[in-house]
C-alpha cells in the first residue's frame, strides 16, 4: 500500500510553521521596533499579545465554520487573510497600526487549529493520530527555530519591515499549494484506491461516531474531559508564549547577546522540541491499543510530558546560559508533546465527528485564554523585578498544574450519555 497521505502531513506541518513564523517575526524584530517607536516593556507585552485578542474570540466560531464549510475553503481564507495582515505590519507607520495589523492577523490564524482537528477526522487513521498531531504541532516550534536562524539575519541586514513582507509572501506560496493538492480523501485523485479505502475505513473510529449528530457547544463544555483538556492546554500554551514572545529579548537584554547570536541560540530549544515531539507522538501511537486510545490513554504521556517540562522551575538557580537553554528545550518539548497529545485526545474521546472543528476550537481557546496573558504578565514581571526569574517560576508552576489536570480529568468520552441527560436541549 502506498502512503501518499504523507502529503497531508507535510501541508499541515508547513501551515503550522508559517503560522508561527508570522508570529515570531515580531519577537525577533522587537528591539528595532521598540527603538523606532519608543515602546516600553509593558507596551511591548501588549503588542506581543495583540494578535491573540480576536484570535481567542474567533476560535470557536471558526471551528463551527470549519464544520460547516470544510477545511479546504476555511484554511485558504485564513492564511490569505493573515498573510495580508503580516504584509500590512511591515508598512505600519506607528504603534497603533502595528496593534491593528496584528489583531487582524489573529483573526486569520484562528482557522488553523480547528481545521487541523477536522483534518484528523477526515484523513488520519486512528493509530496515526498522535503522530499527525505531533508533526502538525511541531511546526509551531520549527517556525520559531527558522525565525531564530533566518529572520534575525534578515532583520539585521534588510530591516524589520522587509522581514514581514517576506513572511507574507511565503504564506501565499503555501496557499497556492493547498488549493492545488488538498481535497477530501473521497475526491483526491492522487490517492490509490487501496489507500483511500483504508483511510475511509479507519479514519473516524466506529460508524456510530461518524454518523452521530453534533452535540453543540453546550454539551461539549459540560464534559469534564473537555474542560480538563482546555485547562491543560492553557497551562501548556502559557509557557509556549512566554518563550515565543520574550526569549529573544531575554537573550539580548539579560544575557547581553547580539541579535544574530540570540537568534541562533533561540533556535536550539525550538529545534529540540520539534524532534522530541515527533518521537513522543510516534511512541504514543505505538504503545497504545485501540481500547486504551478510546479510553483516553494518551493522557498519561501528556501528564508525564508536562511534568518533565516543569524543570523550568530550576532556571532561576542556574547561571550558565547553555544549561538554561537546555531546560527551556525540555520545557518546550514537554509543552509541544502535551499540545499534540491534547489534539489527539480530543479526537480519541469525541463522540461525534460532526463536532471535530468546534471541539478543537474549544481546546485551543482554553490554551490561548492563558496564552494571551503570558506576554503581558511577563512584561509586568520584568518591569517590576528587573529580571526574568519569576516569569520562569510562574510557567513551571502552571506546568505542574496542567500535568495533574490532564491525568485526573481527561478520562471519559466527550459527549457521553450522562451529559446528554443533563443537557437535553441541543446548544449551538
Amino acid at each position: 500500500m502506498t502512503n501518499r497521505r504523507v502529503l497531508i502531513f507535510v501541508l499541515m506541518f508547513f501551515l503550522a510553521t508559517i503560522n508561527y513564523v508570522d508570529r515570531v517575526v515580531l519577537s525577533v524584530s522587537a528591539t528595532p521596533i521598540a527603538k523606532e517607536f519608543d515602546i516600553s516593556p509593558v507596551q511591548l507585552g501588549y503588542l506581543f499579545s495583540s494578535f491573540l485578542w480576536l484570535y481567542v474570540i474567533c476560535l470557536v466560531p471558526m471551528g463551527m465554520i470549519v464544520d460547516k464549510f470544510g477545511t479546504r475553503a476555511v484554511n485558504a481564507a485564513g492564511i490569505g487573510l493573515w498573510s495580508i495582515a503580516t504584509a500590512l505590519t511591515g508598512f505600519a507607520p506607528g504603534f497603533s497600526t502595528l496593534i491593528a495589523s496584528r489583531v487582524l492577523m489573529g483573526v486569520g490564524e484562528s482557522t488553523t487549529y480547528p481545521a487541523a482537528g477536522r483534518v484528523i477526522r477526515e484523513w488520519i487513521p486512528m493509530r496515526e493520530r498522535a503522530l499527525f498531531a505531533a508533526i502538525f504541532n511541531s511546526g509551531a516550534y520549527f517556525g520559531p527555530a527558522v525565525g531564530g536562524l533566518v529572520l534575525t539575519w534578515l532583520v539585521s541586514t534588510a530591516g524589520w519591515r522587509t522581514a514581514f513582507v517576506v513572511c507574507a509572501a511565503i504564506g501565499f506560496v503555501w496557499l497556492a499549494a493547498w488549493l492545488i493538492w488538498f481535497r477530501q480523501p473521497e475526491q483526491a485523485s492522487w490517492l490509490s484506491s487501496e489507500e483511500r479505502a483504508m483511510i475511509l475505513r479507519e479514519r473516524g473510529g466506529s460508524s456510530a461516531q461518524a454518523a452521530a449528530p453534533s452535540l453543540g457547544i453546550g454539551r461539549l463544555l459540560a464534559s469534564t474531559s473537555m474542560l480538563g483538556l482546555m485547562l491543560t492546554q492553557g497551562c501548556a500554551v502559557y509557557t509556549q508564549y512566554l518563550f515565543l514572545t520574550w526569549l529573544p529579548n531575554y537573550l539580548q537584554a539579560e544575557r547581553g547577546m547580539s541579535m544574530l547570536k540570540s537568534g541562533a541560540l533561540m533556535s536550539l530549544p525550538f529545534l529540540g522540541a520539534v524532534v522530541m515531539t515527533a518521537l513522543i507522538g510516534k511512541l504514543s501511537d505505538t504503545l497504545l491499543t485501540e481500547e486504551t486510545i478510546r479510553s483516553g490513554g494518551r493522557r498519561r504521556l501528556a501528564a508525564l510530558s508536562m511534568l518533565a517540562g516543569s524543570l523550568i522551575l530550576l532556571t532561576p538557580l542556574v547561571g550558565n546560559v547553555y544549561v538554561i537553554l537546555f531546560l527551556i528545550m525540555i520545557a518546550l518539548s514537554g509543552v509541544a508533546s502535551t499540545v499534540a497529545m491534547n489534539i489527539a485526545l480530543v479526537s480519541d474521546l469525541l463522540r461525534s465527528s460532526a463536532d471535530a472543528g468546534r471541539a478543537t476550537g474549544l481546546l485551543i481557546l482554553g490554551g490561548n485564554i492563558f496564552g494571551i496573558s503570558a506576554p503581558i504578565v511577563t512584561g509586568y514581571v520584568i518591569q517590576s523585578t528587573g529580571n526574568f526569574d519569576y516569569a520562569f517560576v510562574v510557567a513551571g508552576a502552571l506546568l505542574v498544574i496542567g500535568s495533574l489536570a490532564v491525568f485526573t480529568l481527561a478520562r471519559k468520552p466527550i459527549g457521553s450519555p450522562d451529559v446528554e441527560v443533563a443537557l437535553p436541549a441541543r446548544a449551538v
